[in-house]
């Protein structure tokens, strides 16, 4: 009985009116300073940085209140200029808020070296495959007397023979001097030859 008369008494309803108030004014001044916080109702198109270098992209974005963050130099393009923006995040007409980060990934300045890896007495298939898989072109192949077709006597850059440790850039053109296959061994070649047991 006295629960019943508790919840019809006028303190226990002023109290529930009063805790719902202070709920609903709590919810509504929350939400308010939410919204000036985050700039809830800002927006900022990201503009195209592509193909900018990094000081001008980073002008670029100050003037949009938005900053920049370099997370990697890719391998070198020439299609692009060098220690350009490559990739941004977000992408360019994108909407965001303000003193958001843009994500970009920069062209490298030049190809990166390469070290010659042994390429002498392989086989021109093999050779190609391994200065292919380094990212290095095939250039020019030229022959000479020897026994072995096919087979990579001398590499070449420029003129300029190439030995095993050299560094050179990614994409450089490789040339190749190759045994003809025409050569024989003359009977003193022959009997100086090892005895295999």
């Amino acid at each position: 009985m006295k629960l019943l008369k508790f919840f019809t008494s006028k303190a226990f309803w002023v109290s529930v009116i009063v805790a719902v108030l202070l709920v609903v004014i709590g919810a509504y001044l929350a939400l308010q300073w939410l919204g000036k916080t985050t700039n809830h109702d800002q927006k900022i198109a990201v503009p195209n940085i592509g193909k900018l270098t990094s000081e001008q992209a980073i002008k670029v974005l100050e003037e949009s209140k938005l900053q920049m963050v370099v997370l990697d130099t890719l391998d070198f393009d020439k299609n692009v200029p060098p220690l350009s923006i490559v990739e941004q995040d977000p992408k360019a007409n994108s909407f965001v808020k303000e003193n958001r980060k843009i994500y970009v990934k920069i062209n490298a300045a030049t190809y990166k070296d390469v070290i010659v890896p042994n390429l002498s007495e392989l086989t021109y298939r093999q050779a190609l495959t391994t200065i292919v898989s380094l990212g290095l072109k095939e250039g020019k192949k030229s022959y000479r007397t020897y026994i072995g077709k096919d087979v990579v006597l001398q590499v070449l850059q420029n003129g300029k023979e190439l030995k095993q440790g050299d560094r050179i850039k990614k994409n450089s053109v490789i040339d190749f001097v190759l045994g003809d296959g025409r050569a024989t061994l003359s009977e003193e070649e022959l009997d100086v030859a090892p005895e295999i047991e």
